[in-house]
């Protein structure tokens, strides 16, 4: 453990509540968030050497993260949860029957913002889009915090 790294150990606790839990300082708390964001840092080696558990450390990560958002959120520009695909067809539009339309095999992977992966290959073309519009309705959580 490096000298800085015990002493913001040392700084971290300032006091104990009578049940036994830790009462720690804010500003030493952003120091150690901050600690943790650098790059190859790892949360729990930091957790074990401040003597903090590493799911509290995790969870002052989460918080501090979410405090960032909250500032970033209020800014105008929305993220969009679908992008138009461009579907090229190497056969004019006008030569293609209904027929050959309806069978027209397509792959398309999708992520959304709430992590879910969407994985259609060899679709129908027809089935594809019910599917990317059925989508487009369902309200996820990314879309609907403030």
């Amino acid at each position: 453990m490096s000298d800085a790294m015990q002493e913001l150990a040392r700084r971290l606790v300032v006091g104990h509540k009578s049940d036994g839990r830790a009462v720690y300082d804010e500003s030493v708390k952003a120091e150690l968030v901050a600690a943790c964001g650098k790059p190859g840092a790892s949360v729990s080696r930091l957790a074990r050497e401040c003597g903090v558990n590493a799911n509290q450390l995790s969870r002052w990560v989460r918080e501090h993260g979410q405090r960032g958002q909250r500032a970033v959120a209020v800014s105008p520009a929305p993220r969009a949860a679908f992008v138009a695909v461009p579907i090229e067809a190497t056969t004019p539009m006008s030569a293609v029957t209904n027929d050959s339309r309806s069978s027209a095999r397509m792959c398309l992977q999708a992520r959304l913002p709430n992590g879910v992966v969407l994985d259609l290959r060899e679709c129908d073309l027809r089935h594809a889009a019910q599917v990317i519009e059925a989508l487009g309705r369902v309200r996820c959580s990314a879309s609907t915090k403030r």
